[in-house]
């Protein structure tokens, strides 16, 4: 599983075309083989700006972004990225920080079945079907097993905050109790000091007044998967059925924003290059999110070659630059943080990112399947079967054993994972390379190649750096 992390030329079996899934390569629209359109020249260096050190900038994003930077060093926070697949923000280490060396989100599945047939899923639609060897659901000796190895975790690495992300599937299938059960086994496992953020990512279906209320009197946030706001951006979300869902999410979005807004963890919104920029972004600031986060699909190069291609059309870069322009001048009370252009513009601030979409912080996340296994990020099951699994579980192994392990620690590798083309890029350490998942090419077997996404990356990049540009200087440095 793990040799296709490896660098070209090394002992690995270079397998052909495989598996790739549906919508994780043909959707993205674009013809490597006559690449036209804009781009921003390749080898043009990407300044560092320089914060004022007294009177701060009058534009209210970047004020914000700034103050946050600067709260963020003050507590001497480690350079971690927590995993994309929920809006909140992560907690914020009181001063001192924390051992960089350990997990810090712990994605715990609830459920291992989802009751929506969403078109783009990169979990039942994907390369990777080791979810069908699942159970649907986590029974509490797995809950309590998990919840022991979390403690021995926070135990060893002095950890004082960490997070519990509880996913699915549809982590709700089987009501409230099961997700309350787990992170109360959790919190009561863990040393004495030490916090537990617990947040809940659910489609929305099956979310009512009363399941809202038994969550937020145990604590747990909930985090919402929308496509816009409005029935025509959510009809790639239908059930099993073919009948659309939104009726329901309507429902779970405004019962969130209008009745229970210190349960509400935020939005997030997988990004379809055909809807228009300005509608997603307005209707789904309309039901309030605290935060939002617009996520690149999970594409990867299937059959095409694979490489930084230039110049090259960047769909899903115009539609980003667009909605990045929308918050960016967003003045109105309730702006919501949106979590991909806030990382970006603090990595070209000097800052470091938290989110494993850009940057290059080593990924602090951990998946734990219904069955106790423990697996790495989600988004890599868009790319081959077998590609998330470790081997390991709960009841044999620790935490610690899972993250030497050579597929956990690959995430954790910075530039020294990327390939030739993007160490060598002006705009990778904001970049970072993108998502993982998203520079695997099957035609070679491994994933040093840059992100599919590499032109849509570089053109908000660029775009965001030309925004910061706009109020503040540039240093004398450039972003290598």
């Amino acid at each position: 599983m793990t040799a296709r992390d490896e660098p070209p030329g090394s002992a690995v079996l270079r397998p052909g075309p495989g598996k790739t899934g549906r919508n994780h390569t043909a959707d993205t629209g674009r013809d490597h083989t006559a690449d036209t359109g804009r781009v921003h020249p390749a080898d043009t260096p990407l300044p560092v700006y320089a914060p004022p050190e007294r009177d701060g900038p009058r534009h209210p994003v970047l004020a914000e972004l700034l103050a946050d930077l600067r709260a963020r060093e003050r507590s001497g926070e480690p350079a971690l990225a927590y995993y994309d697949d929920s809006p909140f923000q992560p907690p914020q280490d009181p001063p001192g920080g924390a051992d960089p060396d350990s997990f810090r989100q712990f994605v715990l599945k609830v459920h291992s079945r989802c009751n929506l047939a969403c078109t783009y899923c990169y979990i039942y639609r994907g390369a990777d079907s080791t979810w069908r060897d699942h159970p649907s659901r986590a029974e509490e000796t797995v809950m309590r097993q998990t919840a022991h190895r979390i403690a021995e975790h926070a135990r060893t690495h002095r950890l004082r905050v960490l997070r519990v992300d509880l996913h699915g599937g549809e982590p709700l299938l089987s009501g409230p109790e099961p997700v309350v059960t787990y992170v109360d086994l959790v919190r009561a496992a863990v040393p004495m000091g030490t916090e537990v953020v617990a947040t809940v990512q659910t489609n929305g279906t099956l979310l009512t007044g009363r399941v809202l209320d038994r969550l937020a009197g145990a604590g747990i946030l909930v985090g919402l998967s929308l496509d816009g706001g409005t029935a025509r951006l959510n009809r790639r979300r239908p059930d099993h059925a073919g009948r659309p869902s939104w009726p329901a999410l309507r429902r779970a979005a405004t019962l969130l924003a209008e009745g229970h807004t210190d349960t509400y963890a935020g939005i997030l919104c997988t990004i379809d290059p055909a809807t228009a920029a300005d509608e997603v972004y307005t209707s789904l600031r309309a039901f309030a999110p605290p935060t939002l986060d617009f996520l690149l699909p999970h594409t990867h190069w299937g059959t095409r070659p694979p490489g930084r291609h230039r110049p090259a059309p960047a769909p899903y870069g115009d539609w980003l630059v667009r909605a990045f322009d929308l918050w960016w001048n967003d003045t109105a009370p309730g702006r919501p943080r949106v979590r991909l252009f806030a990382e970006i513009v603090t990595l070209v601030l000097g800052g470091s990112s938290r989110t494993e979409a850009v940057g290059l912080s080593p990924v602090t996340a951990v998946v734990v399947e219904t069955d106790g296994t423990i697996e790495r990020i989600d988004s890599l099951r868009a790319t081959y079967h077998g590609a998330s699994t470790t081997g390991l579980d709960v009841f044999r192994h620790s935490f610690d054993t899972a993250l030497r392990h050579p597929g956990i620690t690959v995430l954790r590798d910075g530039a020294a994972a990327l390939a030739e083309e993007c160490r060598e890029c002006p705009v990778l350490r904001v970049c970072g390379g993108g998502n993982h998942a998203h520079r695997y090419a099957p035609t070679t077997g491994h994933f040093r190649h840059p992100s599919v996404h590499c032109p849509d990356l570089e053109q908000l990049v660029r775009h965001a750096a030309a925004r910061v540009g706009e109020q503040l200087s540039a240093t004398s440095r450039t972003l290598t």
